[in-house]
């Protein structure tokens, strides 16, 4: 008996299905089994292969993905359960409603592949990564789009990792897929010829860091990431605003003048902006005459005669050594806005419904305005640095707008709290890290509870922070010049090689045609 049969029975496809979703969660951080990825979408692809029903198409693409993303992203439960303010059942159903969503994109490719196939000849599963690129694509944008857990972040840390900073995450997603088409047509041709794909782009994996352009200057940056770890209890306790400002003040004051860069977390300050003025302009001062420039996570507050409610902005300010002599003053234009909000987190749609439902909706700090989409570096005692808050890291497009040739580091502040000792704040970094690899610049990366981390341009870590702890993570972090790949094309060659696969199928199909008429 053909034991791949066991991929055309319903039972046995479907517990398959979600099993090889389940699983993939453990090829990215912090588990690192990066090589299980093409492995796993090797058995979905079996499984869709085998399926012999646009439903069945159907039913394989979701199963997996709800596997996945249930996996995946269950640290968002962390969140609900704890500050959401819901009935535990509630709090269960809104998690179950995320994850069916999400496994409507992996749907979708299965059901575009399956209705297109007979468009193709043996070859049909070629045509896959550019379905699959274009699911994911939807993924990124729908509805400000949620683009976690992408196949190429499971590399990071891989040997086809080093591939990054040549064709991206998106390219490593692709890369991903090609290995696993030969796994898949391995089993189904019989022939272990197929094993050549995935041994090619290993071997591309292998020689990538020989072709990567960057070089370091010679010079470098003395930097120190402040992590809190103030419970969000206290974090948003109006009456604790100011000692939480002086744990920052007195955690900062030892590094004075020995370095560069005193980096704090997201909403480190929680006083809103011009509230917090005399605070500010004496860590302001005190930074100048040390030499050193102090990068803070701030809540800000623009009131206008058009909006005299004002807006609330989720921002960076820098204090102390900057272009201008003063250094730090309320309004000034070094500082960043952060432009991609997280739904519910930081604005929640439908607010008038949804807002009186439950406190789930009505989370500290839940109503931002966004900053505009490309916004200048910030300057920090000299150093030219792109900066981007929190969830804002996953969104490449973004980032590498953001990066010019005068960029000398690259800067995400967080607040990870919300998910606590789970496995999505390690997730997070490591998305962090694949956009130091794409861009080829370091990368500081400064959270409230964990993983704060120097990160240099080929994604290593520096120096890392225990979680947990209220500490300071210091390193020299070495400047580097030169334009990766990735920065010139960005994910162009991606799709352009995605869509030449797709054409090539389509190609054998007419010489197979041609052949058979002959």
């Amino acid at each position: 008996m053909n034991w791949l049969a066991i991929f055309a029975k319903p039972g046995y496809r479907a517990l398959l299905a979600l099993f090889s979703g389940l699983l993939l969660t453990f090829s990215y951080a912090p588990f690192n089994q990066g090589w299980l990825a093409p492995v796993l979408v090797a058995v979905w692809l079996l499984l869709l292969v085998r399926s012999q029903t646009p439903r069945q198409a159907l039913a394989v693409g979701f199963v997996f993905g709800f596997g996945w993303f249930s996996a995946g992203i269950s640290w968002v439960f962390v969140s609900i359960d704890q500050f959401g303010g819901m009935p535990l059942v509630f709090s269960l159903l809104i998690m179950v409603i995320l994850w069916a969503y999400l496994a409507l994109f992996p749907m979708l490719a299965s059901y575009l592949w399956f209705k297109t196939r007979h468009w193709y000849s043996g070859f049909s599963l070629f045509a896959l990564p550019a379905i699959w690129l274009l699911a994911e694509f939807l993924r990124g944008w729908l509805f400000t789009g949620f683009p976690w857990l992408s196949l190429g972040y499971s590399q990071t840390s891989q040997t086809l990792g080093q591939l990054a900073p040549h064709i991206g995450e998106t390219g490593l997603t692709l890369v991903v897929l090609l290995c696993a088409l030969g796994f898949t047509y391995a089993l189904l041709r019989k022939h272990i010829g197929w094993l050549l794909l995935p041994l090619s782009m290993y071997a591309l994996g292998v020689l990538a860091p020989y072709l990567n352009p960057m070089q370091t200057t010679g010079e470098s940056a003395n930097v120190a990431l402040v992590q809190g770890n103030i419970e969000l209890e206290v974090k948003w306790n109006p009456n604790q605003q100011w000692p939480n400002l002086r744990k920052y003040v007195d955690m900062s004051r030892p590094y004075y003048g020995d370095y560069d860069l005193i980096v704090w977390p997201e909403s480190a300050v929680t006083a809103i902006e011009d509230r917090a003025g005399s605070s500010l302009n004496q860590i302001n001062q005190a930074a100048l005459y040390n030499d050193t420039a102090v990068i803070s996570g701030i809540i800000d507050l623009k009131v206008d005669r058009q909006n005299p409610q004002g807006n609330y902005f989720n921002s960076i300010v820098v204090m102390g050594e900057q272009e201008h002599p003063e250094g730090y003053y309320y309004g000034n234009k070094n500082r960043y806005e952060k432009h991609q909000l997280l739904p519910i987190g930081e604005f929640v749609p439908f607010e008038s419904i949804l807002r009186p439902l439950a406190p789930l909706f009505n989370l500290p700090m839940s109503s931002f305005a966004r900053g505009n989409y490309v916004q200048p570096n910030l300057n920090a005692n000299g150093y030219q640095i792109a900066a981007n808050i929190c969830y804002e890291v996953a969104f490449p497009r973004q980032i590498a707008a953001a990066v010019t040739d005068d960029t000398q580091l690259l800067l995400t502040v967080s607040n990870d709290s919300w998910f606590g000792d789970s496995h999505g704040p390690h997730q997070h970094l490591e998305i962090a890290r694949m956009r130091a690899m794409e861009l080829g610049r370091p990368m500081l990366r400064s959270t409230n509870s964990g993983v704060t981390a120097l990160i240099d341009e080929r994604g290593r870590r520096i120096k890392q922070a225990d979680s947990f702890q209220a500490t300071v993570a210091t390193g020299r972090v070495a400047l580097v010049e030169g334009t990766t790949w990735y920065r010139l094309f960005g994910q162009w060659p991606a799709w352009i090689a995605s869509v030449l696969l797709l054409l090539a199928a389509l190609r054998w199909r007419r010489i197979t045609a041609k052949h058979v008429n002959q």
